[in-house]
């Protein structure tokens, strides 16, 4: 027996037993109304799935009009409710009209007990489809939201980082490819997030992809999906990041790091806004706001070879530059304020606080790392602290680290080889820690070393 609710209306009683005798036997719960003036002030249409409604209830009036009418109330209530119309007096015209005004069938009295069985059947089959679909458009807000909820907000009081967010809140407001440049550690994906926060786009999915752990081979089926059997280890369909995006923000993170050939696939979806999945030859409309982020010198790649010229105007209508932590003068100690305030209620050690001489010295180290080592040596400190007061020596920072800025002041490039050196050998070469320590991916660096060494 099917677990379904049937509110049959009509003012003929004979009608309503022969209905209810005819349904109870393969539906829970079947409920009548001999009047269609208890519409208006019936309850329960939101646990209705199935409404057989008569068009005619003033005797000597065939219109269907009454009807027309009430079904138009029902759907006020509840606007995903089946309902099928009822009449002795059917027409063609009639039986159109009722269904452009929401109902799902249309059936003439008196009908044969098959007929309005299977009618019946196809109505609830089509209302458990449209209950599937708004359940799963709840749960896909209920994960874009998820998805969307930006944990960390970007903190400072600085004029560099107040004139980045101004113009990040700025932009976001139109739909335009935003390029964000700064050094690891910076917050580039937070300046990503604050656009698509900021934008229209608000409600839709934010994704974000970090290119320098795509491989060449996979970088397709990854960024554009691919089709079961399109090759050996395609065992299923497969969406791609920017049909997953459509609607709302794809953040592309170290696009530096593309080869040549990924470059020229990149650019192509770009500029068409059509994807092909591996597999198809059917390109897919993709509508997406792109922003993407880069530590390297894009310009410099560019006139090196490196970096496809084309695809770096394609990307960068807009450039925001994420000043790095030293630039940011007095935001170290916001920063710190924050991180210590998190890191106490995460491992339980209220009351900490850090003294003078260890601001001091937080304020006088470059933080090569930027924000997230301030982030990592914060936590550090509250995870080894055993007073309430956070001295000068419960901050490890890395005096080699202090030595390179000295030696290398415009150097951003020796000073990442220097920081790579130093991870790879404080790790005895391990590569998995060493990406671990620097923030980076495995993928990403191989990519810096390689690099380096070209």
């Amino acid at each position: 027996m099917i677990d379904a609710k049937i509110l049959v209306i009509d003012d003929n009683k004979s009608m309503l037993s022969a209905l209810e005798i005819l349904l109870q036997f393969e539906y829970k719960h079947v409920a009548t109304l001999s009047n269609p003036n208890q519409i208006s002030s019936y309850s329960g249409f939101a646990d209705i799935d199935i409404v057989l409604l008569d068009m005619n209830f003033s005797a000597g009036i065939n219109s269907g009009n009454e009807g027309l009418y009430w079904l138009k109330q029902i759907k006020e209530k509840a606007p995903y409710i089946s309902v099928i119309m009822m009449t002795a007096y059917g027409s063609i015209d009639l039986a159109v009209k009722a269904i452009k005004n929401g109902a799902v069938d249309f059936i003439l009295k008196p009908w044969s007990n098959e007929r309005m069985l299977a009618t019946v059947r196809s109505a609830y089959q089509l209302r458990k489809s449209q209950k599937q679909v708004i359940q799963l458009q709840k749960k896909e807000n209920n994960l874009k939201q998820v998805i969307n909820q930006n944990k960390h907000s970007i903190i400072g009081q600085s004029e560099s980082i107040k004139s980045a967010l101004k113009l990040t809140r700025k932009v976001a407001q139109t739909d335009v490819n935003v390029l964000v440049t700064g050094e690891n550690g910076t917050g580039k994906e937070l300046i990503a997030r604050e656009i698509h926060r900021c934008s229209k786009r608000n409600n839709e999915i934010f994704i974000g992809v970090d290119m320098g752990s795509i491989s060449e081979t996979l970088f397709e089926s990854e960024l554009f999906g691919h089709l079961k059997g399109a090759f050996t280890d395609a065992k299923e369909d497969r969406v791609g990041k920017f049909e997953a995006a459509d609607g709302g923000t794809l953040f592309l993170d170290e696009i530096g790091n593309l080869s040549l050939k990924m470059q020229t696939k990149l650019l192509s979806v770009i500029q068409n806004r059509t994807v092909i999945k591996v597999g198809s030859n059917q390109p897919i409309p993709v509508d997406i706001r792109l922003i993407c982020a880069t530590n390297c010198d894009l310009e410099k790649m560019v006139s090196d070879g490196l970096f496809r010229e084309d695809l770096m105007y394609r990307i960068n209508t807009i450039h925001v530059d994420v000043p790095p932590l030293r630039n940011r003068g007095e935001d170290i100690l916001v920063l710190s304020r924050y991180f210590l305030k998190k890191f106490m209620y995460k491992y339980a050690k209220p009351d900490l606080r850090i003294n003078q001489a260890a601001k001091e010295k937080l304020l006088n180290y470059k933080w090569p790392g930027n924000v997230r080592e301030l982030q990592h040596t914060i936590e550090r400190a509250v995870i080894l602290s055993e007073g309430n007061v956070l001295k000068p020596s419960d901050f490890f920072l890395n005096s080699a680290a202090i030595s390179s800025f000295d030696s290398f002041p415009n150097s951003l490039e020796e000073m990442e080889a220097l920081m790579i050196e130093k991870a790879l050998k404080d790790c005895d070469g391990n590569y998995t820690m060493a990406a671990d320590r620097l923030g980076i991916t495995r993928q990403t660096l191989y990519n810096k070393i390689k690099k380096h060494k070209d």
